[in-house]
């Protein structure tokens, strides 16, 4: 899903700028209120928060677990956050032995097994791993919460809070999830900071 972005900074900033305030209408507080909710009440349970994507949304993945596992903005105790683009032998070992499109579903069924919430990154919303993930997610009783680009592509129907940004160009993308999961792991952060 990459497309072209504006030539020099100024426009590119522009068209950062455009995509973020657009957000500002795309998401009214219900959708990310809801996501949040689903995640902290799974958290606040013991149950798991698995989080999967693909290169930079591979990134973003880590990048979310290290606020819940570590800390965001708040001294608390550790969140039970799995990143499921983070174990490179066990990537490797089942892409290798069986498929890559299995790689996520499979930790999935594996970590999932207790209820929990499955965040799936995808900014086309079409990447067949995330979506055998999102499958299995459902088959097993999770919610799914979903970070994508407009529209939601297949994710869209499989996940219980779709969180699309209102752009098709991937790195703009990227920045308004960026934006969005800081947020979301502020107010995670603090509904569980005094539990």
């Amino acid at each position: 899903m990459s497309h072209a972005t504006p030539n020099g900074l100024a426009a590119y900033l522009r068209s950062s700028i455009d995509v973020l305030e657009a957000s500002l209408a795309a998401f009214a507080d219900e959708r990310a209120e809801r996501a949040i909710a689903l995640i902290a009440d799974a958290l606040g349970a013991g149950r798991p928060l698995l989080v999967c994507g693909n290169g930079g949304s591979a990134s973003d993945a880590m990048h979310i677990t290290g606020e819940l596992v570590g800390r965001f903005l708040k001294e608390r105790k550790a969140l039970n956050a799995i990143c499921l683009s983070s174990n490179p032998a066990t990537l490797t070992a089942w892409a290798n032995d069986y498929s890559y499109e299995d790689v996520f579903a499979r930790q999935v069924e594996a970590y999932g097994g207790n209820g929990g919430v499955l965040l799936a990154l995808s900014t086309s919303g079409n990447s067949p791993n995330v979506l055998r993930a999102a499958e299995k997610a459902r088959a097993l009783g999770l919610s799914v919460v979903a970070l994508t680009g407009a529209g939601g592509g297949r994710l869209a129907p499989l996940s219980d809070v779709l969180l699309d940004a209102p752009s098709r160009a991937t790195p703009l993308i990227q920045q308004v999830h960026i934006c969005l999961y800081h947020y979301i792991c502020e107010r995670i952060e603090a509904r569980l900071a005094g539990a």
